[in-house]
């Protein structure tokens, strides 16, 4: 029963599932802030996304059961990681302690790149696949799994955990993806990434102006 409450809470909040009015609204309220949360993060507008979150955050409070504001803080993190912000997932860590969920634990175990096969089941679907490959090292078929991955931000989540493994064609379809969203700060952190693996001195020139146009 703890796992399937446990996946359920992931799937709302990490992966968009649909709201509905219910006695426990402060789940759904504190899922629906932080979606938004995701998304304003991801344009690079931080104030608004730090009012969600916030608000994500004090919603999932008004319970005592901690596995929401556990998801949250794993989030956060998650989206830390897909951006370059080193992050140790401390606020997850110490809520971990005192709520524990084998769903959420496979998930940090993902982002440490120290997952096992016998932890894949409790994974979310999608990622199951990748975090396959992951553990097998078989970077390009888990490249192929991120690209059929539904949800953007879980994407470029699973995308930052082989970023050294991606050659510039799979980068060059990262800064297309978020340029398409227009998810800014993805937008920036691949075009950087793409300019220092770049070994052609008139493409890193043209990556560097649009990098000095996008920071302005």
């Amino acid at each position: 029963m703890r796992y399937l409450f446990s996946s359920f809470i992931i799937s709302l909040i990490f992966f968009g599932c649909g709201f509905k009015q219910a006695q426990d609204q402060w789940r759904y309220d504190s899922a629906g802030a932080f979606k938004n949360y995701v998304n304003y993060f991801l344009v690079d507008n931080m104030v608004l996304a730090n009012s969600y979150l916030n608000s994500s955050i004090k919603f999932a409070k008004q319970s005592a059961h901690l596995n929401q504001l556990a998801t949250i803080y794993l989030g956060v993190c998650a989206l830390n990681k897909s951006v370059g912000i080193d992050d140790s997932c401390k606020k997850y860590l110490e809520l971990s302690e005192i709520s524990s969920s084998k769903s959420l634990e496979s998930y940090y175990l993902m982002l440490k790149k120290q997952i096992t096969k016998e932890q894949l089941i409790f994974l979310p679907k999608h990622y199951q696949g990748f975090a396959k490959d992951l553990i097998r090292k078989d970077y390009s078929l888990a490249f192929e799994n991120i690209m059929t991955m539904e949800q953007i931000s879980s994407q470029f989540i699973a995308a930052s955990l082989i970023r050294d493994k991606l050659n510039k064609k799979q980068i060059r379809y990262l800064v297309d993806k978020a340029s398409f969203y227009g998810y800014k700060k993805l937008v920036l952190y691949w075009l950087n990434y793409l300019y220092l693996k770049e070994d052609d001195i008139k493409q890193q020139q043209n990556i560097k102006k649009k990098l000095d146009i996008l920071k302005t």
